[in-house]
This record gives structure tokens, C-alpha cells and sequence, in this order.
């Protein structure tokens, strides 16, 4: 067999292991070298999957499939644009994929967002999923009603952590401090807002079903405002959808907590002296009464991150790209490519960013096929000189045994792990079984 073509995945979640199955199951004799700005990965599975949904993180063991298979190399605790720039990677490597992620929010763009208790979704699922980088924000959960802005189910992830007792998130992975917190939070009612009807709601109904079972609170809706909706449309996922949202409508409040789903209602001010106290909202170019509250959290999308060295879209909120591959005004960037949620932006399933990475890696293929032109530089030449600036390069041997760590003490305390949510505690949690 010739020497392999070497390609660098940057981002080692779902759309980034996807994309470097198909490259290594391409035929062609391709070595993947992933990049991880953290000791630990699978991106979103571990920080974006809400701790009560164990199941869809099941999705890790085909990851650790993909990383034993020959020509897989695993490079954690490497930023990119951080610790090594774009070109740097680009020189020792046939291919870049850029896997990043959407990891900045959008802002709701009115007056008062800015006010102490008023927060973005994403950080709060960061923060309980137990992302480093987010373990010290801020959350005051001392108020007794929240509202949640959004129809998704990051929307419907928040409201639900909100909604729940200690007791029900005490044997899942969220994040110790987390749970801490929330065990003395006062929310008692939670309002989950959007702009669009129930017809226009993107919630799933597994995850809206999840609300039925709460222990301690009742999901509801005012019957007049899914009043006139058809039971019937021909899409089984919005008839189930439907159906949910009529069983809310028709039970009567009983348990301590309500978390109650409202429609057409676009927010226009955040009001408040120091902190977060009301949110105002127009109804049919009509402004209704504030919401009186003390938390907000926003989750109406998000965009990628730019990085120095790699075309953006401003106005699409990702790496500018046509089909996988980026582009410069007109002009396609050679060698570089784009896949999952900084391809498309932030939507779709899990499964989505299988076929999404599984497309790009088909255009890195072929354009592989067509020639590259001479490395200036090679990957191991590359490892070496990050290990001379000081970097901690942390192998998928590494990461296993940082796994294994954290199951050791979840079992302790009858819970499926007790994450490490620094990264010195990672990485001394790996020279301890060294």
C-alpha cells in the first residue's frame, strides 16, 4: 500500500467521528489525526445531551468503534486557533475537516438583555453538562418563576432540568455542581415562550412526552391557544406533537410545579433595575402583560465560531462553504472542509451529522482523487514541536482511562459517572492511573 494520505479532523463530536469513519472505510489508504481542544471527547454527546436522556449517549460506544480502527488517531488537549493555527495544520496535512460546532448564541437583540439573570440556554446546558469552561457562570435560580425563550428541544432541555427535584436528576451524570444548585433552587413555575403557534413549535414529541412524568410538575397550555388547531395534518410527528400539547391543555394542575408552553409571543423589552424582574411581550402587534420573573434563558439558535484563517458567513453564522467544502468569496479553499453543525448550522438530529459527515468526507475523497499538492510539514513532526511548547497531547488510550475514572466514583455514589469538570482534574485523573 503507498503512504497514506493524512487528514486532520477538527472537532470530535458527533459530525466529526462520522466524517472520520467514512474516510477511514473509504478505500482509499487515509490516516485521520482527530483535534480536541479538550482532554475528553464527543463534543456534544457529553456536553450537549441533557443527563436524563442516558440512551442517546449510547451513540459514544460507536465512537469508540470508529477510534480503535486502524489509522485513527485521537490529539486532546490541542486548541486549534489556539494552540496550533489553521495554517500550521493545513501545511502538514492532505485535508482539514473543521467539525467545531455552534457554540456562540445569538443574542435576542432588545433592551435589558444584557441585566444580571438573563442567560443563554447553551450555557446553562454547558454548565450543567459540566464543560469546563462553564463550570463558574453564574446562575441564580433564587426566584421562584423562569422563563424560557424558544420551541426547541434545547428550550424543552432547559425547562425540563428546571422542572425537576434533586431527587429525579440525583441518578444521572449532571454535573455535581450542578446538581448542588438546583437542589436549592425556588423555581416553581417555569414559561416556555416563542414567537411561532403550536403548528410552528419544533419540539419533539419524545421530549415533550418527557413532561408527563415529571414527579413534581405538570406541563400546561390555555386551551384557547391551541383552540382551532386540526388534530390531523398527515405528519405523524406533528399529530403526536398536537396530541401532547391537548393532554396538557385538558388536565388540571395539581403538583407543586407548573411548567406552562405559550405561543405567539414575541419578546420586546427585559425590564428591570439591577437584575432580571419581567419580561414584556407583543401578541398580534399587541403588547400583552409582562411576565413577572427573575430568570430568562434564551434559546433561539446559535452560531459558530470564527476562526482566524478559515472564510466566514456572517450572515449564515458558519465556516462559508459550499457543500462541505469552504470557500472564499467564489473561490474554493484548497484542502479545507467543513462538516456537522459549522457546515449547516445548529439543526437536526444526532443521526443528521452522520450523513452530514459522511457527505464530506465523499468530497474530501474525491478531491483527493484529483491530486494534492506536497506537504510542507508532517503530522508527527507536527506532535513533536506542540510537545516542545509544553502542550499535554491526551492519546483515546488516555481519554479511556479518564472514562474509567469517572465511573469509579459515580459508582460510589450510585450514579452512571461524576465528571471531571477541569482540566487539571482530568489530566490528574489520567497520571494517577499512569
Amino acid at each position: 500500500m503507498t503512504s497514506p494520505f493524512h487528514i486532520a479532523v477538527v472537532g470530535s463530536g458527533p459530525a466529526g467521528f462520522y466524517a472520520a469513519e467514512a474516510l477511514l472505510r473509504s478505500g482509499v489508504p487515509i490516516a485521520v489525526d482527530m483535534f480536541e481542544r479538550l482532554p475528553v471527547p464527543h463534543g456534544l454527546v457529553r456536553f450537549g445531551v441533557a443527563p436524563d436522556h442516558p440512551k442517546l449517549k449510547l451513540v459514544s460506544i460507536t465512537f469508540d468503534k470508529i477510534a480503535a480502527q486502524p489509522g485513527f488517531r485521537f490529539v486532546g488537549g490541542v486548541g486549534v486557533g489556539e494552540d496550533v493555527g489553521i495554517d500550521e495544520l493545513r501545511a502538514a496535512y492532505d485535508g482539514v475537516v473543521l467539525a467545531t460546532g455552534a457554540d456562540l448564541s445569538r443574542p435576542l437583540g432588545i433592551p435589558g438583555e444584557n441585566l444580571p439573570g438573563c442567560y443563554h440556554a447553551g450555557d446553562f446546558v454547558a454548565w450543567y453538562n459540566g464543560r469546563p469552561d462553564s463550570r463558574e457562570l453564574p446562575f441564580d435560580l433564587a426566584h421562584e418563576v423562569a422563563v424560557v425563550i424558544g420551541h426547541g428541544n434545547v428550550a424543552l432541555d432547559v425547562a425540563r432540568i428546571l422542572s425537576k427535584t434533586a431527587d429525579e436528576l440525583r441518578q444521572t451524570d449532571i454535573a455535581t455542581h450542578a446538581l448542588e444548585m438546583l437542589a436549592e433552587s425556588r423555581v416553581r413555575e417555569v414559561h416556555v415562550i416563542g414567537r411561532g403557534g403550536p403548528l410552528q413549535a419544533k419540539f419533539g414529541a419524545k421530549e415533550l412526552r418527557d413532561f408527563l412524568n415529571l414527579s413534581q410538575c405538570d406541563p400546561w397550555i390555555d386551551p384557547n391557544d391551541i383552540a382551532g388547531v386540526p388534530q390531523t395534518s398527515g405528519d405523524p410527528e406533528q399529530d403526536d406533537r398536537q396530541a401532547l400539547f391537548r393532554a396538557f391543555a385538558e388536565q388540571a394542575p395539581a403538583k407543586p410545579r407548573r411548567c406552562i408552553f405559550r405561543f405567539g409571543l414575541a419578546p420586546v423589552s427585559i425590564g428591570g433595575q439591577s437584575c432580571v424582574e419581567s419580561i414584556s411581550c407583543r401578541q398580534s402587534a399587541k403588547t400583552v402583560e409582562p411576565i413577572q420573573c427573575g430568570a430568562i434563558f434564551s434559546s433561539i439558535g446559535r452560531r459558530t465560531a470564527p476562526l482566524a484563517g478559515v472564510p466566514y458567513d456572517e450572515e449564515r453564522g458558519l465556516h462559508a462553504n459550499i457543500d462541505g467544502r469552504v470557500v472564499d468569496g467564489e473561490r474554493l479553499v484548497r484542502g479545507l472542509y467543513v462538516c456537522g453543525w459549522s457546515k449547516r448550522g445548529p439543526s437536526g438530529t444526532i443521526g443528521t451529522n452522520r450523513a452530514c459527515g459522511m457527505a464530506t468526507a465523499e468530497a474530501v475523497v474525491a478531491d483527493l482523487a484529483t491530486g494534492v499538492p506536497p506537504r510542507s510539514d508532517r503530522p508527527d513532526a507536527l506532535m513533536m514541536r506542540l510537545r516542545q511548547r509544553g502542550q499535554r497531547l491526551v492519546s483515546y488510550q488516555d481519554w479511556t482511562a479518564i472514562d474509567a475514572a469517572e465511573k469509579r466514583r459515580g459508582q460510589l455514589q450510585g450514579r452512571p459517572r461524576e465528571k471531571f469538570v477541569s482540566v487539571p482534574d482530568m489530566i490528574a485523573a489520567l497520571e494517577a492511573t499512569s
